[in-house]
């Protein structure tokens, strides 16, 4: 599976709330930076994030590659609804970087938190 495919299905998966096979995508030290829940590991940030959002509907606007590069950057639209059912749209760019398998060793989330930092602070 190329990267770019990979990245395809990390949002279909992310969409459906399917976190075991978004966790599947990365390697076993695969780690993910999000500015609303720091640095974790990619099983605790997807599980933390599950336990948080009662739906998600993503709709990818472009996937960024260089020629011979283990990164990508993704760029897409997050509509976020909270556990209590609040609900923040935002746009979002993840920069991806991948392992000689393939398998996504970092993963770093670029998006304005203003507003969905204090729906999830009101969620803890």
């Amino acid at each position: 599976m190329d990267k770019k495919e990979i990245a395809k299905r990390y949002i279909a998966y992310l969409e459906n709330g399917e976190v075991e096979k978004v966790i599947s995508l990365f390697s076993d030290k695969g780690m993910v930076q999000s500015p609303l829940y720091g640095i974790k590991k990619a099983s605790d940030f997807y599980n933390e994030l599950a336990n948080d959002t009662s739906n998600s509907e993503l709709s990818v606007k472009g996937i960024f590659q260089e020629e011979d590069s283990n990164q990508l950057a993704l760029y897409f639209t997050y509509n976020w609804t909270l556990k209590n059912n609040e609900k923040v749209t935002f746009d979002v760019v993840d920069i991806i970087e991948f392992d000689a398998q393939n398998k996504i060793d970092k993963l770093i989330i670029i998006y304005d938190t203003v507003v969905a930092r204090q729906l999830v602070k009101e969620l803890k």
